[in-house]
């Protein structure tokens, strides 16, 4: 039998000392459950629903960067939020995918308990698999709190993780043509 998770909020309350019926937490184990659903509700989530058809015949055959895809997760390990911008390309193989679906891509994966390491390669190789690209590269960036609330406690800490798959582990030159477009217009090391 599975315990309601606003029961298993209210025990947390109780554990670190806190009183769930003072005025103040009166409803709290609810809407923390509440938002433990929403922050998780990648789990729910189906790709076939997502991209919903919006996968379209397209002569391009150049590269296609998405940059900026704000993103939120939680780390598995202590379940703190990492939060941060996915960077997206890939080379069509004569099928573009609708814009809107990369950060529901991203989105899906994100919103589970999540190491941005993993996050990051299963963003890679579902986009690969879902357009059938030459090649794709996605490059994460994210501020952890679990390593600037807790532990070390360093405030201007962020990680940074990628993966190339096809032409673009092959090539360096795709590589760097991917690295160069995202650095434009303010996009990757480029802000304050």
């Amino acid at each position: 039998m599975t315990i309601p998770l606003s029961e298993q909020y209210e025990a947390i309350l109780r554990g670190v000392g806190e009183n769930p019926e003072r005025e103040g937490l009166v409803g709290t184990p609810d809407r923390a459950a509440k938002a433990m659903q929403f922050l998780t509700e990648g789990y729910t989530k189906d790709l076939d629903t997502i991209i919903n058809g919006a996968i379209f015949e397209s002569d391009m055959d150049e590269m296609v960067v998405v940059q900026d895809i704000e993103f939120y997760s939680m780390c598995e390990h202590h379940m703190l939020p990492f939060i941060g911008r996915a960077h997206i390309a890939y080379l069509p193989a004569g099928k573009v995918l609708g814009l809107s679906k990369f950060a529901r891509i991203v989105d899906m994966f994100a919103r589970r308990l999540q190491i941005q390491e993993n996050l990051t390669r299963q963003v890679a190789q579902t986009i690969e698999s879902v357009t059938g690209a030459r090649g794709v590269g996605v490059i994460m960036e994210a501020k952890h709190m679990c390593m600037m609330m807790r532990g070390v406690q360093k405030q201007n800490s962020s990680m940074m993780t990628s993966v190339m798959l096809g032409s673009f582990r092959e090539s360096q030159a795709t590589r760097a043509e991917f690295l160069n477009l995202a650095r434009g217009n303010g996009g990757l090391f480029g802000r304050d």
